[in-house]
């Protein structure tokens, strides 16, 4: 049974990258401790924990005498992530097609009509959310979950750099089009169709890359 300091480490560390991940805490942003813990409301300990957990994913810089803050986004890892992810999904989407049943398009078509529904309400996390239950649970029609997990581990420094597009116009109807010529695709059986529309949709990032450097400086390393 994990220890009270544990637990309450592992609710910090959750806490703080989804608040990183979202863009909620920006880049190079300062994480003082006294701060932290009167946020979460436990001792220095599980922060200090937390903190050091999110160095080891990249996330939090630790600078002795100087502070902590959260990491930079490193600009040369975002195309191996993107090379990740294209390389895990588009061979997922190929599967499904072989593999997907009536019951399982209705299920990603109601992920899409969730997307749908936050674009209008303007509800940015809720698109997020959506959008991350749609490619895993396409893992899940796969019958290979753990893609999904390998693919999440590799991709949380592009989650930050999606998260700075969904503001843009246009862009989640884009994120939406996209979605429904992924399954366009699956529903006609049509592995290398659905492949080629996973690899453009994951693949729309990278130019965007360079407009957000140009727009966020501070941001990147």
């Amino acid at each position: 049974m994990p220890s009270g300091r544990s637990t309450a480490a592992s609710m910090v560390q959750d806490e703080l990258r989804r608040a990183i991940l979202a863009m909620e805490i920006v880049p190079g942003a300062a994480l003082i401790e006294r701060e932290l813990t009167a946020r979460f409301g436990t001792s220095r300990t599980p922060v200090r924990e937390a903190l050091i957990r999110l160095k080891e994913e990249g996330l939090v810089e630790i600078f002795p005498q100087a502070g902590t803050f959260v990491a930079r986004i490193p600009t040369e890892a975002i195309p191996e992530a993107v090379f990740i992810r294209q390389a895990l999904e588009c061979a997922t989407v190929e599967l499904v097609a072989r593999t997907a049943t009536e019951q399982a398009i209705a299920k990603l078509d109601a992920l899409i009509a969730r997307q749908h529904e936050a674009l209008e309400a303007g509800d940015q996390e809720g698109f997020h959310l959506a959008d991350e239950a749609f490619h895993e649970t396409l893992a899940g029609i796969a019958g290979y979950p753990g893609i999904w997990k390998i693919a999440h581990a590799a991709k949380s420094q592009i989650d930050r750099c999606r998260r700075m597009t969904l503001p843009v116009p246009g862009r989640m109807a884009m994120v939406i089009r996209e979605h429904l010529s992924i399954v366009d695709a699956l529903q006609r059986q049509d592995g290398p169709g659905a492949e080629v529309a996973m690899r453009q949709h994951l693949g729309t990032l990278l130019p965007d890359l360079v407009h957000l450097q140009e727009q966020y400086p501070d941001y990147f390393a």
